[in-house]
Protein backbone atom coordinates (compact mmCIF):
# COMPACT_ATOMS: atom_id res chain seq x y z
CA UNK A 1 0.00 0.00 0.00
CA UNK A 2 0.99 3.52 -0.92
CA UNK A 3 2.16 5.31 2.48
CA UNK A 4 0.30 9.10 1.33
CA UNK A 5 -3.00 6.69 1.86
CA UNK A 6 -2.94 4.80 4.17
CA UNK A 7 -5.12 1.39 4.31
CA UNK A 8 -7.11 0.85 7.27
CA UNK A 9 -8.18 -2.64 7.89
CA UNK A 10 -11.18 -3.46 10.01
CA UNK A 11 -12.08 -6.79 11.31
CA UNK A 12 -15.69 -7.08 12.47
CA UNK A 13 -18.67 -5.00 12.32
CA UNK A 14 -20.12 -5.12 15.36
CA UNK A 15 -19.72 -2.13 17.97
CA UNK A 16 -16.31 -1.75 17.97
CA UNK A 17 -15.58 -2.71 14.20
CA UNK A 18 -19.00 -0.45 12.80
CA UNK A 19 -18.27 2.74 14.92
CA UNK A 20 -14.30 3.23 14.29
CA UNK A 21 -15.28 2.77 10.28
CA UNK A 22 -18.19 5.30 11.04
CA UNK A 23 -15.82 7.35 12.58
CA UNK A 24 -12.99 7.16 9.80
CA UNK A 25 -15.64 7.67 7.02
CA UNK A 26 -15.37 11.20 6.29
CA UNK A 27 -11.62 11.08 5.96
CA UNK A 28 -11.87 8.18 3.54
CA UNK A 29 -14.32 9.67 1.60
CA UNK A 30 -11.69 12.86 1.07
CA UNK A 31 -9.19 10.33 -0.04
CA UNK A 32 -7.12 10.84 3.17
CA UNK A 33 -7.36 7.14 4.33
CA UNK A 34 -8.70 3.67 2.29
CA UNK A 35 -10.96 2.25 4.83
CA UNK A 36 -12.15 -1.87 4.79
CA UNK A 37 -14.72 -3.28 7.17
CA UNK A 38 -14.72 -7.41 7.02
CA UNK A 39 -17.52 -9.58 8.60
CA UNK A 40 -19.58 -12.55 7.89
CA UNK A 41 -23.09 -10.31 8.82
CA UNK A 42 -23.47 -7.24 6.33
CA UNK A 43 -24.75 -5.44 9.36
CA UNK A 44 -24.43 -4.54 12.80
CA UNK A 45 -26.69 -5.67 15.49
CA UNK A 46 -28.25 -3.61 18.37
CA UNK A 47 -28.31 -6.58 20.59
CA UNK A 48 -29.54 -4.55 23.78
CA UNK A 49 -32.52 -4.38 21.69
CA UNK A 50 -32.97 -8.17 20.84
CA UNK A 51 -35.34 -8.56 24.00
CA UNK A 52 -37.71 -6.23 22.71
CA UNK A 53 -37.04 -7.26 19.33
CA UNK A 54 -38.21 -10.66 20.29
CA UNK A 55 -41.37 -9.54 22.41
CA UNK A 56 -42.48 -7.48 19.34
CA UNK A 57 -42.10 -3.70 20.80
CA UNK A 58 -39.40 -3.01 17.62
CA UNK A 59 -39.49 -3.89 14.28
CA UNK A 60 -36.37 -6.66 14.27
CA UNK A 61 -35.11 -4.73 10.98
CA UNK A 62 -34.78 -1.67 13.13
CA UNK A 63 -32.53 -3.21 15.81
CA UNK A 64 -29.96 -3.86 12.72
CA UNK A 65 -27.87 -1.25 11.07
CA UNK A 66 -26.84 -2.43 7.35
CA UNK A 67 -23.04 -1.81 7.05
CA UNK A 68 -22.81 -0.44 3.77
CA UNK A 69 -25.43 2.20 3.52
CA UNK A 70 -23.97 3.52 6.76
CA UNK A 71 -20.27 3.33 6.13
CA UNK A 72 -20.05 5.14 2.68
CA UNK A 73 -16.81 6.11 1.49
CA UNK A 74 -15.71 2.53 3.36
CA UNK A 75 -15.28 -0.94 1.43
CA UNK A 76 -17.33 -3.72 2.99
CA UNK A 77 -16.48 -7.02 2.58
CA UNK A 78 -18.97 -9.78 3.54
CA UNK A 79 -16.37 -13.05 4.95
CA UNK A 80 -14.95 -14.04 7.63
CA UNK A 81 -11.02 -12.90 8.27
CA UNK A 82 -9.47 -16.83 9.58
CA UNK A 83 -6.09 -15.53 10.42
CA UNK A 84 -4.27 -12.59 10.61
CA UNK A 85 -0.37 -12.43 9.65
CA UNK A 86 0.66 -8.87 11.20
CA UNK A 87 4.47 -9.49 10.92
CA UNK A 88 3.78 -9.35 6.82
CA UNK A 89 0.37 -6.93 7.79
CA UNK A 90 -1.73 -9.74 6.16
CA UNK A 91 -5.12 -10.95 7.13
CA UNK A 92 -6.48 -14.28 5.20
CA UNK A 93 -10.68 -13.86 4.41
CA UNK A 94 -13.09 -16.41 3.47
CA UNK A 95 -15.76 -15.07 1.59
CA UNK A 96 -19.23 -16.83 1.42
CA UNK A 97 -18.80 -18.26 -1.93
CA UNK A 98 -15.07 -18.84 -3.76
CA UNK A 99 -11.58 -19.10 -2.73
CA UNK A 100 -9.96 -17.67 0.60
CA UNK A 101 -7.85 -14.62 -0.51
CA UNK A 102 -5.13 -11.84 1.11
CA UNK A 103 -5.77 -8.81 1.92
CA UNK A 104 -3.04 -6.39 2.68
CA UNK A 105 -3.19 -3.68 5.42
CA UNK A 106 -0.93 -0.45 6.79
CA UNK A 107 -3.04 -0.65 10.13
CA UNK A 108 -5.35 -2.92 11.50
CA UNK A 109 -8.33 -3.13 14.16
CA UNK A 110 -8.91 -5.89 15.56
CA UNK A 111 -12.98 -6.03 16.74
CA UNK A 112 -14.21 -10.03 16.42
CA UNK A 113 -16.06 -9.19 19.64
CA UNK A 114 -17.03 -12.60 21.59
CA UNK A 115 -19.26 -15.61 21.20
CA UNK A 116 -21.46 -17.37 23.26
CA UNK A 117 -19.98 -18.80 26.37
CA UNK A 118 -20.89 -22.80 26.29
CA UNK A 119 -20.36 -25.98 28.09
CA UNK A 120 -19.81 -29.65 26.92
CA UNK A 121 -23.70 -30.00 28.40
CA UNK A 122 -25.37 -32.99 27.14
CA UNK A 123 -27.83 -32.04 24.36
CA UNK A 124 -27.04 -28.35 24.22
CA UNK A 125 -26.18 -28.44 20.90
CA UNK A 126 -28.73 -29.99 19.75
CA UNK A 127 -32.15 -28.95 22.06
CA UNK A 128 -30.86 -25.54 23.19
CA UNK A 129 -30.25 -21.70 21.08
CA UNK A 130 -28.46 -18.97 21.31
CA UNK A 131 -29.39 -15.02 21.94
CA UNK A 132 -26.84 -12.51 20.08
CA UNK A 133 -28.22 -11.89 16.95
CA UNK A 134 -32.01 -10.75 15.48
CA UNK A 135 -32.11 -14.26 13.64
CA UNK A 136 -32.41 -15.92 16.70
CA UNK A 137 -34.50 -13.31 18.41
CA UNK A 138 -37.06 -13.62 15.63
CA UNK A 139 -36.43 -18.03 16.21
CA UNK A 140 -37.27 -17.63 19.44
CA UNK A 141 -40.17 -15.52 19.92
CA UNK A 142 -41.82 -17.88 16.79
CA UNK A 143 -40.76 -20.67 18.86
CA UNK A 144 -42.57 -19.31 22.03
CA UNK A 145 -46.18 -18.54 19.83
CA UNK A 146 -45.82 -21.59 18.13
CA UNK A 147 -45.24 -23.44 21.17
CA UNK A 148 -48.70 -21.64 22.69
CA UNK A 149 -50.86 -23.07 19.56
CA UNK A 150 -49.19 -26.50 20.12
CA UNK A 151 -50.46 -26.88 23.40
CA UNK A 152 -53.79 -25.18 22.45
CA UNK A 153 -54.52 -27.80 19.62
CA UNK A 154 -52.67 -31.01 21.77
CA UNK A 155 -54.92 -33.11 24.31
CA UNK A 156 -51.95 -34.77 25.37
CA UNK A 157 -51.34 -33.42 29.18
CA UNK A 158 -47.79 -34.24 29.02
CA UNK A 159 -46.68 -32.96 25.53
CA UNK A 160 -48.86 -30.03 27.03
CA UNK A 161 -47.00 -28.99 29.84
CA UNK A 162 -43.43 -29.10 27.72
CA UNK A 163 -44.72 -26.84 25.39
CA UNK A 164 -45.24 -24.70 28.14
CA UNK A 165 -41.91 -24.99 29.47
CA UNK A 166 -39.38 -22.79 28.56
CA UNK A 167 -36.09 -22.59 29.79
CA UNK A 168 -33.24 -19.65 30.18
CA UNK A 169 -29.99 -19.95 31.35
CA UNK A 170 -27.98 -17.46 32.77
CA UNK A 171 -28.62 -14.51 35.22
CA UNK A 172 -26.93 -11.68 33.11
CA UNK A 173 -28.88 -8.51 30.90
CA UNK A 174 -29.28 -10.75 28.43
CA UNK A 175 -30.90 -14.05 29.74
CA UNK A 176 -32.65 -11.88 32.36
CA UNK A 177 -34.29 -9.43 29.91
CA UNK A 178 -35.44 -12.28 27.48
CA UNK A 179 -36.63 -14.13 29.91
CA UNK A 180 -38.42 -11.11 31.63
CA UNK A 181 -39.97 -9.49 27.67
CA UNK A 182 -40.93 -12.83 26.39
CA UNK A 183 -42.74 -14.26 29.56
CA UNK A 184 -44.39 -10.83 29.24
CA UNK A 185 -45.36 -10.72 25.43
CA UNK A 186 -46.48 -15.23 26.05
CA UNK A 187 -48.74 -13.95 28.90
CA UNK A 188 -50.36 -10.92 27.10
CA UNK A 189 -51.06 -13.44 23.82
CA UNK A 190 -53.03 -16.52 26.36
CA UNK A 191 -55.81 -13.94 26.44
CA UNK A 192 -56.08 -15.35 22.66
CA UNK A 193 -56.19 -19.03 24.00
CA UNK A 194 -59.61 -20.30 25.35
CA UNK A 195 -57.58 -23.01 27.00
CA UNK A 196 -54.62 -22.01 28.30
CA UNK A 197 -54.57 -19.63 31.19
CA UNK A 198 -50.80 -17.84 31.93
CA UNK A 199 -50.59 -20.26 35.36
CA UNK A 200 -50.10 -23.08 32.57
CA UNK A 201 -46.61 -21.79 31.67
CA UNK A 202 -43.46 -22.48 33.17
CA UNK A 203 -40.70 -19.77 33.07
CA UNK A 204 -37.39 -21.04 34.68
CA UNK A 205 -34.49 -18.95 35.03
CA UNK A 206 -31.15 -21.29 35.90
CA UNK A 207 -28.42 -19.01 37.31
CA UNK A 208 -25.10 -21.22 38.98
CA UNK A 209 -24.22 -18.05 41.10
CA UNK A 210 -25.99 -16.71 43.67
CA UNK A 211 -27.57 -13.55 42.32
CA UNK A 212 -28.88 -12.17 38.78
CA UNK A 213 -27.89 -9.18 37.05
CA UNK A 214 -24.59 -8.44 39.05
CA UNK A 215 -23.90 -5.04 37.04
CA UNK A 216 -26.91 -3.36 38.85
CA UNK A 217 -25.57 -4.36 42.24
CA UNK A 218 -26.65 -7.13 44.89
CA UNK A 219 -29.98 -4.90 46.47
CA UNK A 220 -31.99 -4.50 42.58
CA UNK A 221 -30.61 -7.81 41.83
CA UNK A 222 -32.78 -9.52 44.87
CA UNK A 223 -35.52 -6.88 43.89
CA UNK A 224 -35.23 -8.55 40.20
CA UNK A 225 -35.83 -11.55 41.88
CA UNK A 226 -38.77 -11.13 43.83
CA UNK A 227 -40.54 -8.90 41.22
CA UNK A 228 -39.82 -12.52 38.81
CA UNK A 229 -41.17 -14.45 41.63
CA UNK A 230 -43.87 -12.25 41.88
CA UNK A 231 -44.99 -13.24 38.63
CA UNK A 232 -45.26 -17.14 39.17
CA UNK A 233 -41.74 -17.29 37.11
CA UNK A 234 -39.21 -19.95 38.94
CA UNK A 235 -35.42 -17.86 39.37
CA UNK A 236 -33.37 -20.84 40.60
CA UNK A 237 -30.00 -19.58 41.99
CA UNK A 238 -26.59 -21.33 42.77
CA UNK A 239 -28.25 -23.99 39.89
CA UNK A 240 -26.23 -25.68 36.64
CA UNK A 241 -28.28 -27.10 33.88
CA UNK A 242 -26.84 -30.99 34.00
CA UNK A 243 -28.47 -31.94 30.76
CA UNK A 244 -30.83 -31.20 28.35
CA UNK A 245 -30.69 -34.04 25.59
CA UNK A 246 -34.58 -34.75 24.01
CA UNK A 247 -35.81 -31.90 25.49
CA UNK A 248 -35.77 -33.55 29.28
CA UNK A 249 -34.25 -30.83 31.46
CA UNK A 250 -31.87 -32.16 34.23
CA UNK A 251 -30.49 -29.51 36.91
CA UNK A 252 -28.23 -29.77 39.75
CA UNK A 253 -30.35 -29.29 42.38
CA UNK A 254 -31.99 -33.14 41.38
CA UNK A 255 -35.08 -31.73 39.60
CA UNK A 256 -36.16 -32.97 35.96
CA UNK A 257 -38.72 -31.78 33.54
CA UNK A 258 -39.44 -31.93 30.13
CA UNK A 259 -39.20 -28.40 27.53
CA UNK A 260 -39.88 -27.62 24.86
CA UNK A 261 -37.80 -24.29 24.56
CA UNK A 262 -34.22 -23.80 26.34
CA UNK A 263 -32.16 -20.68 25.78
CA UNK A 264 -28.37 -20.08 26.44
CA UNK A 265 -27.41 -17.08 27.78
CA UNK A 266 -24.69 -18.18 30.46
CA UNK A 267 -21.84 -15.59 29.50
CA UNK A 268 -19.63 -15.00 26.50
CA UNK A 269 -15.75 -15.42 25.45
CA UNK A 270 -13.66 -13.96 23.55
CA UNK A 271 -13.98 -15.33 19.71
CA UNK A 272 -11.33 -18.36 19.54
CA UNK A 273 -10.27 -16.71 16.00
CA UNK A 274 -7.88 -14.67 18.03
CA UNK A 275 -5.68 -17.48 18.35
CA UNK A 276 -4.88 -17.17 14.51
CA UNK A 277 -3.33 -14.06 15.42
CA UNK A 278 0.31 -13.03 16.21
CA UNK A 279 -1.21 -10.70 18.63
CA UNK A 280 -0.06 -11.16 22.55
CA UNK A 281 -3.27 -12.78 24.30
CA UNK A 282 -4.45 -12.87 28.05
CA UNK A 283 -4.94 -16.05 29.77
CA UNK A 284 -8.84 -15.55 28.56
CA UNK A 285 -7.50 -15.47 24.99
CA UNK A 286 -8.18 -11.67 24.96
CA UNK A 287 -5.42 -9.28 23.05
CA UNK A 288 -3.46 -7.07 25.17
CA UNK A 289 -3.90 -3.56 24.60
CA UNK A 290 -2.45 -0.35 26.16
CA UNK A 291 -4.49 2.24 27.32
CA UNK A 292 -5.09 4.22 24.07
CA UNK A 293 -5.35 1.04 22.47
CA UNK A 294 -3.22 -0.04 20.49
CA UNK A 295 -2.13 -3.38 20.53
CA UNK A 296 0.44 -4.07 23.34
CA UNK A 297 3.80 -3.69 21.76
CA UNK A 298 3.00 -2.80 18.42
CA UNK A 299 2.27 1.36 16.80
CA UNK A 300 0.00 0.21 13.83
CA UNK A 301 -2.36 -2.42 15.38
CA UNK A 302 -5.45 -1.77 17.42
CA UNK A 303 -8.53 -3.27 19.40
CA UNK A 304 -11.18 -2.27 21.70
CA UNK A 305 -14.56 -4.47 22.96
CA UNK A 306 -15.40 -7.96 23.80
CA UNK A 307 -11.72 -9.69 22.67
CA UNK A 308 -9.77 -6.21 24.25
CA UNK A 309 -8.14 -6.22 27.64
CA UNK A 310 -8.31 -2.48 27.99
CA UNK A 311 -6.84 -1.15 31.01
CA UNK A 312 -9.73 0.64 33.22
CA UNK A 313 -7.63 3.78 33.87
CA UNK A 314 -10.41 4.71 36.00
CA UNK A 315 -9.75 1.84 38.88
CA UNK A 316 -6.89 2.10 41.29
CA UNK A 317 -7.59 -2.16 41.20
CA UNK A 318 -5.43 -2.81 38.04
CA UNK A 319 -8.87 -4.06 36.61
CA UNK A 320 -9.98 -3.95 32.68
CA UNK A 321 -12.95 -2.29 31.18
CA UNK A 322 -15.81 -4.39 31.04
CA UNK A 323 -17.07 -6.14 28.26
CA UNK A 324 -20.29 -4.32 27.72
CA UNK A 325 -22.23 -1.60 24.72
CA UNK A 326 -20.80 1.29 26.97
CA UNK A 327 -17.83 0.82 26.52
CA UNK A 328 -17.57 -0.36 22.94
CA UNK A 329 -18.95 2.48 21.66
CA UNK A 330 -17.09 5.31 23.37
CA UNK A 331 -13.43 2.96 22.64
CA UNK A 332 -14.49 2.40 19.18
CA UNK A 333 -15.00 6.59 18.99
CA UNK A 334 -11.25 7.05 20.91
CA UNK A 335 -9.97 4.71 18.51
CA UNK A 336 -11.24 6.29 15.45
CA UNK A 337 -9.51 8.95 16.53
CA UNK A 338 -6.58 8.02 17.79
CA UNK A 339 -5.98 6.69 14.05
CA UNK A 340 -6.76 9.93 12.63
CA UNK A 341 -4.05 11.11 15.45
CA UNK A 342 -1.45 8.83 14.10
CA UNK A 343 -2.20 9.93 10.39
CA UNK A 344 -1.82 13.28 10.96
CA UNK A 345 1.37 12.43 12.90
CA UNK A 346 0.11 13.12 16.44
CA UNK A 347 0.30 10.98 19.88
CA UNK A 348 -2.68 8.91 20.00
CA UNK A 349 -4.82 9.68 23.74
CA UNK A 350 -5.10 7.20 26.41
CA UNK A 351 -9.29 6.10 26.86
CA UNK A 352 -10.69 6.76 29.93
CA UNK A 353 -14.34 6.57 30.70
CA UNK A 354 -15.91 6.21 34.49
CA UNK A 355 -18.61 3.66 34.59
CA UNK A 356 -21.90 5.42 34.14
CA UNK A 357 -24.02 2.71 35.49
CA UNK A 358 -26.86 -0.18 34.46
CA UNK A 359 -30.41 -0.11 33.02
CA UNK A 360 -32.28 -3.46 32.12
CA UNK A 361 -35.74 -4.01 31.01
CA UNK A 362 -37.88 -6.63 32.67
CA UNK A 363 -40.65 -6.41 30.45
CA UNK A 364 -43.28 -3.63 29.10
CA UNK A 365 -43.40 -0.91 32.35
CA UNK A 366 -40.68 -2.76 34.29
CA UNK A 367 -37.29 -2.15 34.82
CA UNK A 368 -34.70 -1.92 37.24
CA UNK A 369 -31.17 0.84 37.10
CA UNK A 370 -28.54 1.98 38.71
CA UNK A 371 -27.21 5.22 37.22
CA UNK A 372 -24.51 8.01 38.94
CA UNK A 373 -25.06 4.77 42.20
CA UNK A 374 -28.69 6.31 41.99
CA UNK A 375 -31.22 3.04 42.51
CA UNK A 376 -34.23 3.06 40.32
CA UNK A 377 -36.83 0.72 40.34
CA UNK A 378 -40.32 -0.11 38.24
CA UNK A 379 -41.79 2.07 35.19
CA UNK A 380 -39.16 4.77 35.87
CA UNK A 381 -35.95 2.57 35.42
CA UNK A 382 -38.09 1.15 32.26
CA UNK A 383 -38.34 4.47 31.10
CA UNK A 384 -34.57 5.11 31.64
CA UNK A 385 -33.58 1.94 29.83
CA UNK A 386 -35.24 3.26 26.87
CA UNK A 387 -33.72 6.51 26.79
CA UNK A 388 -30.63 5.55 27.18
CA UNK A 389 -30.51 2.72 24.57
CA UNK A 390 -32.27 4.72 21.74
CA UNK A 391 -29.77 7.45 22.13
CA UNK A 392 -26.85 4.93 21.80
CA UNK A 393 -28.73 2.95 18.59
CA UNK A 394 -26.47 4.44 15.43
CA UNK A 395 -27.97 6.95 13.10
CA UNK A 396 -30.98 9.31 13.31
CA UNK A 397 -32.38 6.27 10.78
CA UNK A 398 -32.46 4.03 13.57
CA UNK A 399 -33.14 6.19 16.35
CA UNK A 400 -36.36 7.31 14.52
CA UNK A 401 -37.87 3.96 13.58
CA UNK A 402 -37.48 2.31 16.80
CA UNK A 403 -39.11 5.47 18.45
CA UNK A 404 -41.75 5.15 16.14
CA UNK A 405 -42.28 1.51 16.60
CA UNK A 406 -42.79 2.99 20.52
CA UNK A 407 -45.45 5.10 19.70
CA UNK A 408 -47.05 3.17 17.34
CA UNK A 409 -47.64 0.55 20.51
CA UNK A 410 -49.26 3.19 22.39
CA UNK A 411 -51.76 3.20 20.51
CA UNK A 412 -52.18 -0.76 19.07
CA UNK A 413 -52.05 -3.98 20.54
CA UNK A 414 -49.26 -6.44 20.56
CA UNK A 415 -48.52 -8.10 17.59
CA UNK A 416 -48.97 -11.96 18.66
CA UNK A 417 -48.77 -14.41 14.99
CA UNK A 418 -45.86 -16.74 15.17
CA UNK A 419 -44.34 -16.95 11.62
CA UNK A 420 -42.92 -20.69 12.70
CA UNK A 421 -42.77 -21.54 8.37
CA UNK A 422 -39.61 -19.20 8.11
CA UNK A 423 -37.36 -21.76 10.03
CA UNK A 424 -38.62 -24.31 7.27
CA UNK A 425 -39.63 -22.01 4.42
CA UNK A 426 -39.38 -24.65 1.66
CA UNK A 427 -41.69 -27.63 4.30
CA UNK A 428 -44.73 -27.11 2.23
CA UNK A 429 -43.06 -27.32 -1.25
CA UNK A 430 -41.43 -30.60 0.01
CA UNK A 431 -44.80 -32.23 1.42
CA UNK A 432 -46.26 -30.97 -1.92
CA UNK A 433 -43.63 -32.80 -4.50
CA UNK A 434 -44.17 -36.39 -2.41
CA UNK A 435 -48.05 -35.61 -2.85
Amino acid sequence: MTAQVPHILVVGGGYVGMYTAYGLRKAARRGKIRVTVVDPRSVMTYQPFLPEAAAGSVEPRHVVVPLRKTLKGCRVVTGRVTSIDHAHKVAKVMPEEGPDYELAYDQIVVALGSIARTLPIPGLAEEATGFKNVEEAIALRNKVLDRLDVAASQPDPVLRKAALTFVFVGGGYAGVEAFAELEDMARYATRYYDNIQPEEMRWVLVEATNRILPEVGPELGKYTVEQLRKRNMDVKLETRLESCEKGRVVLSDGEEFDADTIVWTAGVKANPALARTDFPLDEKGRIKCRADLRIEGLDDAWSAGDNAAVPDLTSDTGAFTAPNAQHAVRQARRLAANILRVVDGKEPQNYEHKYVGSVASLGLHKGVAQLYGVKVKGWPAWFLHRTYHVSRVPTFNRKARVILDWTLALFFRREVTSLGSLQMPNEEFRRATKS
